[in-house]
């Protein structure tokens, strides 16, 4: 007798959710796909590029025969879609989300989720400065790490499935404490948005602009490029991680505050200053490898 294929629901057809569908129809066509959007164009669209394999105009229903549910929208959002598909998920059904932030969604699932499924929370380390399923593709998580962070109730059998499932995208799933998540992310994800916003709006603000805008070159857009990403997606991340982003932000200030000091004194310790940050760089970079 032939193996019922696996049925997967992802709400949410944005960048992370078209690329996931894409990526799963890619990795094993067999897996059967349903897709949910707001929009209808959103869901035609994501049919035509063959990232879902049937479309749903309820988020509830959306997910009635689904073996894995992806929720793949604005954190702040997940709340809502936990208290709507709450009472049509089977048991033992396994419930994801691709959020940015973990600790507020945890307890959420926590709150509205039925106790017969299996929560556990993700966020793929992955993403473009856009945003839309236009800009969806197949290989976004190829190499990327996949945080995973499990419920108290979630068993093993379900952590097991959906950690070989992301696998199929070619990401690596990496299990992780929601707070230790939403402090070391808070770092490296969420401060660098602030940071590129901010260096925008204080030189775009400037009367200088219009003259310094033409010589703006590959380092401003380069350094810039996170301050076009989705306003909504951010507003939703600094809100539901408000400690961590303060604490790395009071923590870039010293440091921005110290090489100000380098700059205003004519200190010769700046070459020493950009070394070591140069070192630190080049070492991350190898140790991707």
């Amino acid at each position: 007798m032939n193996k019922r294929p696996i049925r997967i629901t992802i709400i949410g057809l944005g960048l992370i959710g078209g690329s996931l569908g894409l990526a799963l129809k890619q990795a094993d066509p067999s897996i059967v796909v349903t897709g949910y959007s707001r929009r209808v164009s959103t869901v035609r669209k994501a049919l035509k590029l063959g990232a879902i394999d049937h479309g749903s105009g309820s988020v509830t229903a959306s997910v009635k025969n689904a073996d894995i549910v992806f929720i793949c929208t604005p954190v702040r959002t997940v709340k809502d879609i936990f208290g709507a598909i709450a009472p049509a998920l089977h048991r033992n059904c396994i419930v994801t989300d691709a959020a940015s932030t973990k600790v507020e969604v945890m307890k959420w699932a926590n709150r509205l989720l039925p106790g017969h499924v299996n929560f556990i929370g993700g966020h793929p380390m992955a993403g473009k400065e856009v945003a839309g399923i236009d800009a969806a593709e197949a290989t976004l998580f190829r190499k990327c790490v996949w945080c995973l962070t499990p419920s108290p109730g979630a068993s093993k059998y379900s952590l097991g499935k959906l950690s070989k499932t992301i696998r199929y995208l070619g990401a690596r799933p990496y299990v992780i404490n929601p707070a230790r998540h939403d402090l070391l992310v808070a770092g490296v994800s969420h401060l660098p948005l602030v940071l590129s916003t901010a260096l925008v709006s204080a030189t775009t603000g400037s009367k200088l602009w219009k003259e310094m805008s033409r010589l703006a070159s590959s380092g401003y857009r380069d350094v810039t490029r996170l301050a076009s990403g989705d306003s909504r997606i951010y507003t939703d991340i600094c809100l539901t991680n408000q400690r961590s982003i303060v604490k790395w932000t009071d923590d870039f200030i010293r440091e921005l505050q110290h090489f100000r000091k380098l700059v205003a004194e004519g200190d010769e310790a700046l070459e020493k200053a950009f070394n070591k940050a140069r070192e630190a760089r080049e070492k991350w970079l190898k140790s991707r490898h």
